[in-house]
């Protein structure tokens, strides 16, 4: 029996309609992060979207030093609460340490591990210890089964509250590929899967000292993703993703966001029949 995970007001497995975490990638401002949440809201409303709003007050691992970072923990956790509270989305972030994940806890409703940090035993269990959902993207160096070993992790920590994200897997220099096999692999662990459709379509180091990416094959691989059995999508957005101060190269528009998933809602009922 898969476990039903609820972050908020979401509640996301099987049985539950098609769940979407979506939101920048990084906090540029407060009035930037605060006015997407706020059209987001307006969408999750008029659609009827199980929404859970993304953003990340920090991005520790940009291929330059001289990359924008985002606000901060301290300004940037007080920007999602702000968020959280204006319009009242459930909040996930990602956290680095095992003391962000403790101070985060108390601003947001859910902890996301970075997939290059997935590994990372003290984190995972401070993020666990928490007793908030805990959202791990995949490695790109994992094997799905190998996920298994981060299930029992938080586990051990008393916390049953976990989401597992598939976002590709390394194929050669600066390109990713996704093995839909990994989302029914993972679904064995018995927690809900979620698949990342921008960062599926990120090509790493691609730009020299940036991520490059294929923003045109989000919807294809979201879209199979979803015919495949996963619970809910992860995509970033931005009302202007060519002046995405990251990962703007593989972002789906805003304005594109409601077609995408009135398509993905209607494939997850077909396949949820």
């Amino acid at each position: 029996m898969q476990t039903i995970v609820r972050v908020g007001s979401v509640e996301v497995g099987a049985g539950r309609p098609l769940a979407l975490i979506a939101g920048p990638c990084v906090i540029e401002s407060r009035e930037a992060c605060l006015e997407l949440a706020g059209r987001l809201a307006e969408f999750a409303a008029a659609e009827s979207v199980p929404l859970i709003f993304k953003a990340s007050y920090d991005k520790a691992n940009r291929s330059s030093h001289a990359s924008f970072r985002g606000p901060g923990l301290e300004k940037g956790l007080e920007v999602l609460a702000e968020a959280r509270a204006s319009y009242g989305l459930p909040v996930l972030t990602d956290v680095h340490s095992e003391l962000e994940a403790s101070r985060a806890a108390a601003f947001v409703d859910a902890l996301q591990i970075p997939a290059f940090l997935c590994r990372q035993t003290d984190l995972v269990l401070a993020a666990a210890a928490t007793g908030r959902p805990v959202n791990v993207k995949k490695g790109q160096f994992m094997a799905p089964w190998e996920m298994r070993n981060v299930v029992a992790k938080i586990e051990s920590a008393g916390n049953r509250r976990i989401l597992l994200t598939e976002r590709g897997v390394s194929f050669g220099y600066n390109n990713l590929v996704v093995d839909m096999r990994s989302l029914p692999l993972m679904r064995e662990t018995g927690y809900p899967v979620v698949f990342d459709a921008t960062h599926a379509v990120q090509r790493p180091g691609g730009a020299g000292d940036r991520s490059a990416g294929d923003a045109r094959y989000a919807p294809v691989l979201a879209r199979a993703a979803v015919a495949a059995g996963c619970d809910a999508v992860f995509v970033e957005t931005h009302a202007d993703v060519g002046e995405a101060l990251s990962d703007g190269a593989n972002m789906i528009a805003l304005a594109d966001l409601p077609a995408l998933w009135r398509a993905l809602r209607r494939i997850h009922e077909a396949v949820a029949q």
